[in-house]
């Protein structure tokens, strides 16, 4: 299934998305559940799948895309240098003997299709096209033979980051305010069998930025669970971003950071593409 969270002049609802639209599950459960989050909680993604089929009730392009897991987040935790080639692409960098976690802040994550901001105290915007696992079933201390149980769906993460501020300080550098794309929806994990054999391709205005298969990982899926649950409980809709590939704008000569007009695309196979425009900060 591919589960959307969106909002209409009615307010936020949850549906399923096709090509021929989107069916308003939310409404059709009459409200039992106030988001995707909620869903997760309880367990019920079957009962979301009883309407599979539905007849679509908005175009896609009739709603506001909310992120694929709806605020309020729990825990946003992100994979820093998980792909050998960005390791490389890092000077001065070695390839971490353990996963380098570092959290995001609620009010970092937008939905597809809304502006990225572009701080004005910044000028070292740059672009992370990743893979994101969100959970499904609560758990702690989870062996990585049983951690694919434990996942609900994935989607898109581009994890904005401010360079210059990231040298002195990775938590203020991931957490500006809008700079973290979640979406465009959430995949069922019974769609993805394998989340290592899926192609992840970022795009900024067109010009393709990064390619690479997700199953050049240094830690998989699974051994990412392992870990992060081992020094924290992970609940329904914490949200794993696994880490971006080669290709970010500070490792090219020059950088071309992100400014106002750009647009970037995250794509990954078998999820969909997630696009958001980047504006200046209000």
């Amino acid at each position: 299934m591919k589960i959307i969270s969106f909002s209409t002049m009615s307010g936020p609802s949850f549906g399923l998305v096709t090509e021929a639209g989107i069916s308003d599950v939310g409404a059709r459960l009459f409200g039992r559940f106030a988001d995707i989050s909620a869903v997760l909680a309880a367990g019920a993604l079957d009962e979301v799948a009883r309407h599979i089929g539905a007849t679509p009730d908005f175009a896609l392009e009739d709603v506001t895309v909310l992120p694929a897991v709806p605020s309020p987040l729990r825990k946003v935790l992100c994979v820093g240098l998980n792909y050998r080639a960005h390791v490389a692409e890092s000077a001065g960098r070695a390839v971490p003997e353990q996963p380098r976690i570092f959290a995001r802040l609620a009010d970092t994550i937008i939905g597809h299709g809304e502006p990225m901001w572009c701080p004005p105290n910044s000028s070292h915007f740059d672009y992370e096209g990743e893979l994101a696992v969100v959970i499904g079933k609560a758990g702690r201390r989870i062996p990585a033979a049983r951690a694919l149980d434990h996942v609900a769906a994935y989607t898109c993460f581009n994890d904005g980051s401010l360079r210059d501020y990231q040298k002195h300080s990775v938590t203020a550098g991931k957490n500006f305010p809008r700079t973290g794309p979640l979406g465009p929806w959430l995949v069922t994990r019974d769609e993805i069998p394998d989340p290592a054999a899926l192609t992840l391709t970022t795009r900024v205005n067109g010009e393709q930025r990064q390619r690479t298969s997700t199953g050049d990982m240094i830690l998989d899926v699974a051994a990412l669970i392992e870990y992060i649950s081992a020094f924290t409980p992970l609940m329904p809709g914490d949200v794993i971003a696994t880490g971006t590939p080669e290709g970010v704008a500070h490792a090219r000569k020059p950088p071309p950071w992100l400014v106002p007009g750009d647009v970037v695309e995250v794509e990954i196979s078998g999820i969909g593409i997630l696009r958001n425009p980047v504006v200046a900060e209000p």
